[in-house]
């Protein structure tokens, strides 16, 4: 059982004992005798059942099981010591049985809240509130039960009532300001050097464009969708002017997994303002990185890139040899781009496949009708890598695989999701459930270049109750807080830096830092066996934790990130900078 099973189980088994413990108290209210005491035989279960869970988890890892043990463990306990023995001697009069099974309910319900609105990490304010509301709820229906609680009870919640107000809840964290981060203009300036010999013009804008035969009211590049593909030779200077005629909250651009210098990178409010309709920002950097890129607006973004703001970006070594296709996949309004479309290709003929996946969810690409090598990840080649066939990968969002093929007498064909995207010919069968393919053992292993690092940073991801603003949001989190409010990673140029990822929520999360290139180590603690990957874009899934690491050797202020954009915007950003 993955440790993301064993999360979910938990919760469900938590969901249960609280309804059961609550059920069997208003039942017993109720005088419903036989009905009380098969729920609270239930609840009792049920709550025993999780002291099996929260052991695996602890096992598993202490984010995981913090508040749990911390919070719910001990409320459980005092739910099985109230109820326990009341069930046990099944009075005569089951009324008499009703508060101790609800204060049950009210425990159990107190650590389920504590996990699903506080989470990472436990703290005694989000602890000493759960007891008050336990003890609250349980004098409140003491006396709606006709009984009195004893004044020792009631001073008893209120001075718990009051003691987690003055520790606080511990749901915001409020890091002091951070201090400014020049950019480094010699640094930039060395990358940049020399005359454009790549010049383009994006213009954002309102437009319609026809996706499936059907209107779509879009944003755009160039009032087209995806913008256009700005191409490369290893050495030229790009010189990219964005324009925004209409776009009234603004755009950016954002070179993904491109590590331009810091000025160049397209974040509003750190790098650059955003630029609103009837202004321009030009763009200026060498093209130094072979590899498969995109670009996109980085103001707005969870809208802005999920209405059409985006594009491909290719750097190639050398002029194209063979058939060089692009496939930047994406939803428009609810409808898959691109258009299946057909290229015959003469057999013999290298193919190169560049698979962008532009979209805040992961997809499942798989190519039928010839063996293939998956030949770079995120814009780095990989390590002697196997011919594979049968075998589908799973893409996170802003990942790109380069896959290359001989083009066989037979035809080809690309499923995205189970939907044919490109084929060479008449489409061969739909794959069925091909093995994915694990990056983690794909290609032959080298050692890693470090036996230390200078910097190690933890980031637990999870949701939480965030109080910090005005309005109270239910955020993605950061060890326990949402941006603005999550403290910034400090790092000194040449450093080597180590973040270990734990996401303990229900949802994948597709990690990306910009501005650098992390080598995976390790995942759910088995170290890395195959080609060394150099990732920006990786799904950490539920229960699952990544250690990766880099050499700090790009100066400024970095955005990192969940790239499911919404949960960008709910609160899961934060920022790397150097000292």
């Amino acid at each position: 059982m993955t440790t993301g099973s064993l999360l979910a189980a938990d919760l469900v088994i938590a969901v249960l004992a609280a309804a059961g413990w609550l059920g069997g108290g208003a039942a017993a209210a109720a005088r419903r005798r036989p009905l009380a005491l098969g729920l609270a035989a239930f609840a009792l279960l049920a709550t025993l059942a999780r002291a099996v869970t929260i052991t695996a988890l602890a096992r598993a890892g202490w984010w995981f099981a913090a508040e749990k043990v911390l919070v719910a463990a001990p409320l459980s306990l005092a739910a099985v010591a109230a109820a326990g023995p009341r069930l046990l001697r099944a009075p005569a009069d089951i009324r008499s049985a009703a508060v101790p099974l609800l204060f049950a309910g009210y425990a159990v319900s107190g650590g389920l809240l504590v996990t699903v609105l506080h989470g990472y990490p436990a703290s005694a304010g989000a602890g000493l509130l759960a007891v008050a509301g336990v003890v609250t709820a349980t004098v409140v229906s003491w006396r709606v039960l006709g009984r009195r609680p004893s004044r020792t009870v009631s001073r008893a919640a209120v001075v718990v009532a009051v003691a987690a107000l003055v520790t606080g809840t511990g749901l915001a964290a409020a890091p002091g300001a951070a201090p400014a981060v020049p950019h480094d203009r010699e640094y930039r300036d060395a990358r940049t050097a020399g005359e454009p010999t790549r010049r383009f013009t994006l213009t954002a804008g309102t437009a319609t464009v026809n996706v499936s035969g059907r209107d779509v009211a879009a944003w755009a590049f160039n009032a087209q969708v995806p913008g256009p593909e700005l191409t490369a030779t290893v050495g030229d200077v790009l010189e990219v002017t964005l324009r925004n005629r209409d776009i009234e909250r603004g755009v950016t651009l954002h070179w993904h997994g491109y590590d331009v210098p810091n000025d160049q990178d397209g974040v509003p409010g750190v790098t650059q303002a955003a630029v609103l309709p009837g202004q321009e920002f030009v763009y200026r950097f060498r093209a130094d990185q072979a590899g498969t890129y995109w670009y996109h607006t980085h103001a707005v973004s969870d809208i802005g890139v999920r209405k059409g703001l985006y594009g491909v970006l290719v750097v190639r070594p050398a002029p194209v040899t063979g058939v060089d296709v692009t496939v930047p996949v994406h939803t428009l309004d609810g409808l898959p781009l691109p258009a299946p479309r057909t290229e015959p290709v003469e057999a013999g003929t290298p193919v190169r496949l560049r698979l962008i996946n532009t979209d805040s969810t992961t997809h499942r690409y798989a190519l039928a009708g010839t063996p293939f090598r998956v030949a770079a990840i995120d814009g780095s080649d990989l390590r002697g890598p196997t011919s594979l066939v049968d075998t589908a990968v799973l893409i996170p969002a802003g990942g790109r695989y380069d896959l290359v093929f001989t083009a066989p007498t037979t035809p080809v064909a690309l499923f995205v999701d189970g939907r044919a995207v490109y084929s060479t010919g008449a489409v061969p069968a739909t794959p069925g459930e091909w093995p994915m393919l694990d990056p983690l053992t794909y290609g032959v292993g080298s050692p890693v270049p470090w036996t230390r690092f200078d910097k190690e940073f933890t980031l637990v991801l999870d949701r939480g109750l965030d109080l910090s603003g005005l309005l109270p949001r239910y955020a993605h989190t950061v060890n326990g807080a949402a941006d603005p409010d999550i403290p910034p990673q400090v790092v000194r140029l040449g450093d080597v830096v180590a973040f270990t990822i734990v996401n303990r929520s229900q949802v994948v999360h597709p990690w990306h830092l910009h501005g650098h290139h992390v080598l995976v180590l390790s995942r759910n603690g088995k170290p890395a066996t195959g080609s060394p990957l150099w990732l920006d874009s990786f799904d950490v899934r539920p229960g699952e934790v990544w250690k990766v690491a880099f050499r700090a050797d790009n100066p400024g202020m970095w955005a990192n990130h969940c790239h499911n954009l919404a949960h960008a915007d709910a609160g899961m950003t934060l920022h790397l900078m150097y000292s």
